[in-house]
C-alpha cells in the first residue's frame, strides 16, 4: 500500500486527469441509466401502477393499449376464468384538457370501475375516487393545475358540455405517453368521449381492455395463458410483459443500451490503457525493486490498489455529479437517484478496472529483475 500511495502522491496531478476522466464517464452512464428509467417510468407509468396483474388486450391491438379496443361481454367471460378474482373495464384516451388555472394541454385520462381492479397503486397523498367525477392525478403534474382540490377540465365538441374532473389524490410515477395522466371513474371517462364526439350521447365507449386482479396464490403467468385459451379474440399478458411490450420501450431500451454499452467499453479502455503505460514508464523502477528482493506479489498489489483509488475517486465524482443533477432537475421531470442502480453501476465498473488491470499485471509479471543490471538507466517511480 505504501509503494501505492507514494506513487500517487508523486504524480497527483496524472492521476487526478485519469480519475476525472473516469468520473465523467461513469456521470454519463449513471445519468443515462437515471434517465432511461425516468422516461420509460413516463411512457409506461400509469399501466406499471395499476393495480390488475394481468392485462387483456383485443387480439388486434399489438399490445397497443391506445389502439386496444375490448367488447363489454369479454369483460364477463374474462371473470369467469379460473384463478381470476376480480376483472373490470379499463379505458384509456388522449384529451385535450385544461389544468386548474394553467393553459390547455394534452392529458391521459384512464378510466376504471370504481371498487374495481386497475385503480392507482401508488397514491402518495390523498385518496382514491369514490365519486364518479374525481380522480387521482400524477404526483409530478400535482403543481402544473393537477394539485388535490383542483379541478380539470376535458374541453368538448362544439354544442356539447365539458367535464370537469376534481382531483382528489395524487400518485407517484403515474405519467402514460410522457402526458400528464388522471385515473377517474368509468362514468367519467365514458362522459368525456361523448363530450369531444359531435355525435353525441349515443355514441358506444367500448374499454380498451381488461385489467385482473388473480386470486391469491395464483400464478398471474397461468391466468394469462389460461385466458388466451379460454376467450377469444383477446390477448392477456402479465403486468410485466405488459409493461415492457408497450410501444417505444423497447426501441427506447435498445438504443440507450448502445450508449450505456460503448460507455463501459470506454472506462475499461481508459483505466487499461493508463495502468499499462504506467508500468512501462516505470519498468526500471520494479525492475530494481525485483532484483533487491520485492515480492512480485507485493507490486500487483500495489498497480490494484492504484486502479481500485482511481475507479473509487472517479465513481465518487460521477455520483456527486449525478445528486447535483438530480437536486437542479425540473419539476415537471425530476431526476431520481436509485441507489440499487447506482450500486450495481459502481460494481460493474470496479469489475471492469480490474479486468483491464489484467495486461498491466501481465507485462508487471513478466519483468525481469536482470533488467535492472542491463538496462541502460534505471527509470524512476514518479
Amino acid at each position: 500500500m505504501y509503494l501505492a500511495l507514494r506513487e500517487i502522491r508523486r504524480a497527483k496531478a496524472r492521476f487526478a486527469l485519469v480519475a476525472g476522466a473516469v468520473g465523467l464517464l461513469g456521470f454519463l452512464i449513471l445519468f443515462q441509466q437515471t434517465l432511461l428509467g425516468n422516461l420509460l417510468g413516463f411512457f409506461t407509468g400509469g399501466l406499471a401502477n395499476q393495480s390488475g396483474d394481468v392485462v387483456v388486450y383485443g387480439a388486434d391491438a399489438r399490445r397497443n393499449l391506445a389502439g386496444s379496443v375490448v367488447p363489454p361481454p369479454t369483460v364477463e367471460a374474462v371473470a369467469q376464468v379460473d384463478g381470476v378474482a376480480r376483472a373490470g373495464p379499463l379505458y384509456e384516451a388522449t384529451f385535450t384538457v385544461r389544468p386548474a388555472g394553467r393553459p390547455v394541454v394534452d392529458g391521459v385520462l384512464f378510466g376504471y370501475r370504481l371498487g374495481g381492479p386497475g385503480y392507482p397503486t401508488t397514491l402518495s397523498a390523498g385518496r382514491l375516487p369514490v365519486d364518479p367525477f374525481e380522480g387521482v392525478a400524477s404526483a409530478v403534474d400535482g403543481g402544473e393545475g393537477f394539485g388535490i382540490g383542483q379541478r380539470v377540465t376535458v374541453l368538448a365538441a362544439p354544442g356539447r358540455r365539458p367535464v370537469r374532473i376534481r382531483i382528489v389524490g395524487l400518485a407517484e410515477d403515474l405519467r402514460f405517453s410522457v402526458q400528464p395522466t388522471v385515473f377517474t371513474s368509468e362514468a367519467a371517462f365514458v362522459a368525456a368521449r361523448r363530450s369531444t364526439n359531435p355525435g353525441g350521447a349515443g355514441v358506444p365507449v367500448e374499454p380498451s381492455a381488461v385489467t385482473v386482479e388473480t386470486e391469491p396464490g395464483a400464478d398471474p403467468d397461468a391466468v394469462a395463458a389460461r385466458i388466451n385459451r379460454t376467450v377469444p379474440g383477446v390477448e392477456a399478458l402479465t403486468r410485466r410483459e405488459a409493461v415492457a411490450s408497450a410501444p417505444g420501450v423497447a426501441a427506447t431500451r435498445q438504443s440507450f443500451g448502445v450508449i450505456l454499452g460503448l460507455a463501459f467499453v470506454v472506462v475499461t479502455l481508459v483505466v487499461g490503457f493508463f495502468l499499462v503505460i504506467l508500468v512501462v514508464q516505470k519498468a526500471g523502477a520494479l525492475a530494481l525493486l525485483r532484483a533487491v528482493g520485492a515480492p512480485v506479489g507485493m507490486l500487483v498489489r500495489a498497480l490494484l490498489l492504484q486502479a481500485l483509488l482511481l475507479v473509487a475517486a472517479g465513481l465518487a465524482l460521477g455520483v456527486g455529479l449525478l445528486a447535483v443533477a438530480a437536486a437542479r432537475s425540473s419539476p415537471t421531470f425530476p431526476i431520481s437517484v436509485d441507489p440499487v442502480m447506482v450500486a450495481g453501476t459502481c460494481t460493474t465498473v470496479v469489475v471492469l478496472a480490474l479486468v483491464a488491470s489484467g495486461v498491466a499485471v501481465r507485462r508487471v509479471l513478466r519483468i525481469d529483475p536482470l533488467q535492472a543490471a542491463l538496462g541502460p538507466t534505471v527509470g524512476g517511480l514518479a
